[in-house]
């Protein structure tokens, strides 16, 4: 329900804390836009995180809900397990 915006430098910052993501921005891109799984963060009321199920491993995209509209992305990674957190979609 809200837009996720970062930028190429950002984008660059993300990947060079996790090179497997280097050829991954359509896949981050795709679990924004359509996740399997959306998460709150348990720690923070405005992060949400964005699961979709990879081949091996979870593609995950964590971002920040500024307003109703516009958000902004904290990072992305890959992992084995789903973090707590209250489930936001599908319920």
């Amino acid at each position: 329900g809200f837009k996720v915006r970062t930028t190429r430098a950002y984008w660059d910052k993300i990947v060079f804390k996790h090179p497997d993501l280097s050829n991954r921005l359509e896949d981050i891109q795709q679990t924004l836009a359509r996740p399997e799984m959306i998460r709150r963060s348990s720690q923070d009321a405005n992060i949400m995180l964005f699961y979709q199920q990879g081949i091996r491993r979870w593609v995950v995209a964590v971002a920040r809900r500024v307003n109703q509209t516009d958000g902004f992305l904290i990072t992305a990674y890959q992992t084995d397990t789903v973090k707590e957190g209250e489930m936001i979609w599908p319920k």
